[in-house]
């Protein structure tokens, strides 16, 4: 029998498990459909797509896991799963960053002969970023391979396995390397793009403020909804990344609060980032309503 906050958190991980696939379906449907149309993807169509496809098999996984501890089924650690997992979800990382770093090359405007040149290159090397971006992750995938020992991702080991044999120095900094090389990295571009970002959006309004002092500014809700955007976005990103390394760091029991927040608090990200996206994108959100108004029509 189930305790009451389990059947609560377990109806908020089913709603956060819809709401993210559909989300995340939502995109990748539209920008399909105009593919066929057109018999072409524009590059952030198709960095959104990825994205959001990646995002999907992230969001089963979460949800897996939230049946594991719910129900205490044995948590299965082949192999082949754990690579999945790994490679999933650095990918999705690794596309969010990319995408924080293509709307910080086409918004912001920074007087600098590198930023201009990214500027201007930025949708070309869209399909780049993303073969790099799997290159990058196969690389780890195939790292955590080698070392068969470290094939469970570390956060995954601390919660499932409490009686895990004490590591040697030697294997503990191989294991931290690698959680630096996952996270930090694709971590440190993000924050660099998105700083950037709201500095030039920032220095933006203010000059519009003064040019235009004592009247209204032409678009200025517009400037201050896409930073409601972004500071929105980054705080979804950065407390993604504060859990993971949380988790990281200690030992659970797979049933407290604590974890079970932490658990939800990772499934948020995937799922409410979608949702700012898809509120921000006028396509988006324009086909989200007809899809919605065509389903209460069939109702």
């Amino acid at each position: 029998m189930l305790e009451s906050h389990l059947i609560i958190y377990f109806l908020l991980a089913v709603i956060q498990f819809l709401l993210g696939t559909f989300t995340n379906g939502i995109i990748v449907v539209v920008n399909g459909i105009d593919l066929i149309k057109h018999r072409k993807m524009a590059p952030l169509d198709l960095l959104l797509s990825c994205l959001a496809v990646s995002r999907i098999f992230l969001q089963l996984f979460i949800f897996y896991i939230n049946v594991v501890v719910i129900f205490l089924i044995e948590f299965i650690t082949c192999s082949a799963s754990c690579a999945f997992l790994v490679f999933v979800n650095e990918l999705e990382l690794w596309l969010a960053t990319w995408l924080g770093v293509f709307y910080c090359a086409k918004v912001a405007s920074v007087p600098h002969p590198l930023f201009i040149w990214l500027k201007m290159r930025i949708s070309k090397s869209v399909p780049w970023m993303i073969l790099g971006s799997l290159l990058y992750v196969s690389m780890i995938c195939i790292f955590h391979i080698k070392y068969t020992g470290f094939m469970v991702p570390y956060f995954l080991r601390n919660l499932f396995f409490q009686n895990a044999t004490i590591q040697t120095e030697v294997k503990q900094a191989i294991q931290i390397f690698s959680f630096v090389a996952e996270l930090l990295v694709p971590l440190l571009i993000f924050l660099v793009a998105v700083l950037l970002l709201i500095f030039s959006l920032g220095r933006h309004t203010r000059q519009m403020r003064n040019t235009v002092a004592g009247s209204r500014v032409p678009g200025r809700g517009a400037h201050i909804s896409a930073l409601l955007s972004i500071l929105s976005f980054l705080i979804l990103y950065i407390s993604h990344y504060l859990i993971k390394t949380f988790l990281s760091s200690l030992k659970f029991h797979v049933k407290r609060f604590v974890f079970l927040f932490c658990i939800l608090v990772i499934g948020t990200y995937p799922s409410g980032h979608s949702l700012i996206l898809i509120l921000g994108n006028p396509k988006l959100k324009q086909n989200t309503k007809k899809f919605l108004c065509h389903s209460k029509c069939c109702q």
